[in-house]
């Protein structure tokens, strides 16, 4: 029996740590646990082959506006080792016949692009980042960084605005409507569907459909943490230990505890009883009401919740990581050469309607035609690799389930890695036939690394069946509190989602907080 903690959080992924961070400053003395051999969860940089200096990062690279979340600066994270690179073409799509459609950090140079294609879209493209950047400013962003309002207040709320009742009439759309009713040209169609919307939500979901304007009219872009994306967990896990919090790893909980109707702490699966007034999970709803929790300690209606939460069946990634003597070069470039400059590139898409199949592909459990994206890091930070060679890499959306069963991406994914290699040649003719050392990560790979990404959901749950809001992960559960007292929520699966924006462990630590009379 240790001497009591305030707080356990359970899970070193960036959301804990932000948590976690955040208590330490409020006073609070506090202990993460996690069962893993490192912190960060989904920041993870591996090193293959070891001890070779080729660094990839094989969950999470593309970080979106991270400079820009308040934690990142509040928690003096650039001081901590987190720097990041924004380069001026953030994101190509390089299409089959050798065009291209570019975001680029100045809005003007993004909508020429789109002009190159379309005049009528890329007008339409200005009118609607015009008039959704006071909505992201003032609505969407100071909703993301706070507990969710109930659906019916937050409507009422928006309806007394005009820009309030933009939104409201956008939102009802999906992302597929929106893009339908608002473009033209197949190719933006499809550009669009994909940059804001494919990696987010199901395009066909209504309610999204101010996802699409709202990522264009946002000032924030894709961005990677120079020497990889574990340096933003070292740098958070630096911020934990200067305010006083300890982080132990390789520890697994068997059970929370519960006693008097109230969290007590948590046992771990070596036997240890860790007591605190609290316990913070970042784990996924099955995880935190299912197994951690002893039947007798939770209704049964939250039971039956849990294990209706639902996770995103395009959520999956199949990744190819390859170490290089140069870096890709596209043979769109020959023509114009900033394409090799992009952080982000797209292959393979063109149609809106290959969305359409990708999605019939994922129901009945075969690979579609493969629609790519990724980077070459070491073209902006060479310290990711020996000096004069490069490491790259290209994600896809594919099934958790394939041909019958998720296990058989073991036999399935060194030829599918190859395939998507010799494509990925077509577009960039320097890449080597066969690689020196490459490797891959199927869905089932993601699940086993990090169970709280079931079904390989690199979200950790969808926004269907309403799981958004105040109603995430479901009702009941949507302010970051659990059915006991001293149980918190801070994982992805709580407002406002998944991917690196650190909101659900930074919104939690305002209502532990708050509960705590603490600022």
């Amino acid at each position: 029996m240790s001497e009591p903690y305030d707080g356990i959080i359970l899970g070193a992924g960036h959301n804990g740590l932000i948590l976690q961070a955040y208590l330490g400053r409020m006073g609070l003395r506090t202990l993460c646990l996690e069962r893993r051999g490192t912190v960060g969860g989904g920041l993870t940089s591996t090193e293959f082959p070891a001890a070779s200096g080729f660094w990839h990062n094989t969950h999470s690279f593309f970080h979106r506006g991270v400079t820009e979340l308040p934690w990142y600066s509040e928690l003096e994270l650039l001081r901590h080792g987190a720097h990041y690179l924004e380069p001026e073409l953030n994101v190509a799509l390089i299409c089959p016949d050798g065009r291209s459609l570019e975001w680029w950090r100045d809005a003007n140079r993004t909508i020429a692009s789109f002009a190159e294609i379309s005049g009528r879209d890329a007008e339409t493209l200005r009118q609607w980042r015009d008039r959704f950047q006071p909505i992201v400013e003032d609505i969407l962003v100071p909703e993301s960084q706070a507990p969710p309002q109930p659906p019916e207040l937050r409507r009422r709320q928006l309806e007394q605005t005009a820009a309030g009742r933009l939104l409201l009439s956008t939102s009802r759309l999906s992302p597929l409507e929106f893009v339908e009713r608002e473009f033209e040209h197949p190719t933006v169609k499809a550009a669009l569907l994909f940059f804001n919307g494919l990696r987010e939500v199901d395009l066909r979901l209504p309610g999204f459909g101010h996802h699409i304007p709202a990522l264009l009219a946002a000032n924030r872009f894709a961005q990677m943490c120079r020497g990889g994306s574990q340096q933003l967990a070292r740098a958070l896990a630096a911020a934990v230990v200067e305010s006083g919090g300890a982080i132990e790893l390789d520890t697994t909980p068997r059970r929370i505890l519960v006693e008097r109707g109230r969290v007590a702490g948590v046992e771990t699966v070596s036997g240890d009883l860790l007591r605190a007034d609290f316990v913070a999970s970042s784990l996924n709803p099955q995880q935190t009401f299912l197994d951690l929790l002893d039947r007798r300690d939770t209704p049964l209606r939250w039971r039956r919740k849990a294990e209706q939460y639902r996770y995103n069946l395009l959520g999956p990634l199949f990744a190819l990581y390859v170490n290089l003597d140069e870096p890709p070069r596209y043979a769109a470039a020959e023509q114009l050469p900033h394409l090799n400059d992009a952080l982000m590139v797209i292959l393979g898409l063109d149609r809106v309607e290959q969305f359409h199949d990708m999605l019939a592909h994922h129901e009945a459990g075969t690979l579609p035609p493969s629609v790519m994206w990724g980077a070459s890091p070491t073209r902006f930070d060479p310290s990711q690799a020996p000096p004069g060679k490069h490491t790259a890499f290209m994600w896809e959306k594919l099934p958790y389930q394939v041909q019958g069963g998720a296990g058989r991406w073991d036999t399935l994914k060194r030829g599918h890695g190859h395939k998507l290699l010799q494509l990925w040649r077509e577009y960039a003719p320097n890449l080597p036939s066969t690689p020196h050392d490459w490797f891959t990560q199927s869905p089932l790979d993601t699940e086993r690394t990090l169970p709280n990404m079931r079904y390989g959901d690199l979200l950790v749950g969808s926004f269907e069946r309403g799981q958004i809001g105040s109603h995430r992960p479901f009702p009941g559960a949507g302010n970051y509190r659990g059915h006991l007292p001293g149980l918190y929520l801070c994982g992805s699966s709580c407002h406002p989602g998944g991917n690196i924006t650190g909101l659900p462990g930074y919104n939690c630590a305002q209502v532990v907080g708050a509960d705590l009379g603490l600022s």
